[in-house]
């Protein structure tokens, strides 16, 4: 299989969540401190950098190929639905944009009247660890395929946090010009492609020009996706 659609889906999926942690962090350095916030931040790195150095590796050695694929396609699918129906909705008016100044705004409200540390300490913390733990969740199944696979997927997302935290640092400020929306559309089709194509691995289809089907897949749910939020806008 051709890793770079892997790291893409890891780099997508991980910039996204790593602009909702570092809102999140950011929140917490305005309202009580840098150091309080950074610790927190630290922290839930190393309890996630552990989940996905021990559940990467296990999964591949104590678990059946066809058992993983059947069940990382089910759960792709379920996951990726989650993130392309709410993208969808957006789009067709029916929920509003993700906005992440407004987010920033109300953590920092609520920080500023809890005075105790551990409070800034324990938002910044579950803010970082809660949104990589759907990253580590993406890509220990992502990656799940091989070594090569869990190791260009965690790449990925590496760099993907390096990137984000990099401009959080020159900037300072949430990010609430990036195309979140788009971002979340484009990782949700991703997402569902591969476990349709992992899925039906896992039970025997022999997919026409084996990987080539996986992009031919991501263009019709993006077709599909796209019709149903123009037809909902149009109600």
């Amino acid at each position: 299989m051709s890793l770079w659609p892997l790291a893409l889906t890891a780099f997508l999926a991980s910039a996204v969540e790593a602009i909702e942690a570092v809102t999140i962090v950011l929140a917490v350095g305005y309202a009580q401190s840098w150091r309080i916030a950074l610790t927190g931040a630290a922290y839930a790195s190393i309890a996630l950098a552990a989940i996905v150095g021990i559940g990467g590796p296990a999964i591949l050695h104590f678990i059946p190929i066809t058992i993983i694929r059947i069940a990382i396609g089910a759960f792709l699918i379920w996951f990726g639905y989650g993130w392309l129906r709410k993208a969808v909705l957006r789009y067709a008016g029916r929920i509003p944009l993700h906005d992440e100044n407004a987010i920033f705004e109300r953590e920092v409200a609520t920080l500023r009247n809890a005075h105790e540390a551990r409070v800034g300490l324990a938002t910044a913390f579950n803010g970082v660890f809660l949104e990589g733990l759907e990253v580590a969740i993406i890509v220990l199944t992502v990656g799940s395929a091989s070594k090569d696979a869990l190791v260009t997927a965690a790449a990925g997302a590496l760099a993907a946090f390096t990137a984000v935290v990099i401009a959080a640092v020159l900037v300072r400020h949430p990010f609430e010009r990036v195309p979140e929306n788009t971002m979340k559309f484009a990782v949700g089709v991703m997402l569902v492609a591969f476990g349709t194509f992992w899925l039906g691995e896992g039970i025997g289809i022999t997919w026409w020009y084996e990987d080539a089907a996986i992009p031919v897949l991501a263009a019709s749910y993006a077709a599909v996706a796209l019709l149903v939020s123009f037809s909902l806008r149009l109600r």
